[in-house]
């Protein structure tokens, strides 16, 4: 396949791809300053930030695992994946899981977006920049989040109800980066991927 299925949302960017069509071994998705994916009550609702991502059925997804680095500088610099459901009255819900700075240094991040987001960190075991993440549905149907060292995989968290959606019209599987401060200027934040793998029914 010539052309990629994947596409970019919040960015002119071109689409890294190899002669499958396919993101290659390693890629780089860069986030703008003041971009971000967030929602908090009672009118925060943030969905700015640069997604690389492929549309498949909701019911298809069966797991998405990455390896990801980062020079995270400023609070809330964050990269990782994403997925986001696409429901048929125009809303969206999503579940993203990462790296992101805060209380300065780097934690494995989830956020799941219903009505609204909640949040949850987990420092970076090594204390560096850089992870590799699996986001799988089990056989309960439920989402687990891991996190990836050799053999080892380590839960980080459970979403439940993520599969269990109706009038989901697609599901985009994704990576993302983002860099929700602005001070110091308009810097950009590059945020490295590799070994990439995507699985669906």
């Amino acid at each position: 396949m010539s052309q990629s299925q994947f596409k970019f949302a919040n960015s002119d960017a071109k689409v890294p791809s190899d002669a499958t069509g396919n993101p290659p071994a390693e890629f780089i998705i860069t986030a703008p300053a003041s971009t971000d994916i967030w929602a908090k009550p009672p009118s925060s609702s943030r969905f700015s930030a640069p997604i690389l991502y492929k549309s498949i059925p909701l019911k298809s997804f069966k797991r998405i695992r990455v390896a990801l680095s980062g020079l995270w500088k400023k609070n809330y610099d964050q990269g990782g994946v994403v997925l986001v459901l696409n429901t048929a009255d125009g809303g969206q819900k999503w579940v993203k899981s990462g790296i992101e700075l805060t209380h300065g240094k780097p934690h494995l991040s989830v956020v799941a977006k219903d009505n609204w987001a909640d949040w949850s960190l987990l420092p970076v075991p090594s204390g560096g920049g850089a992870a590799t993440l699996e986001l799988v549905k089990e056989k309960d149907n439920s989402l687990w989040i891991y996190l990836v060292e050799g053999l080892q995989k380590s839960p980080i968290r459970e979403v439940t109800w993520v599969f269990e959606e109706e009038n989901v019209k697609d599901l985009w599987v994704g990576l993302y980066a983002a860099r929700p401060s602005s001070e110091g200027g308009s810097e950009e934040l590059p945020v490295h991927f590799g070994a990439l793998i995507i699985d669906q029914e």
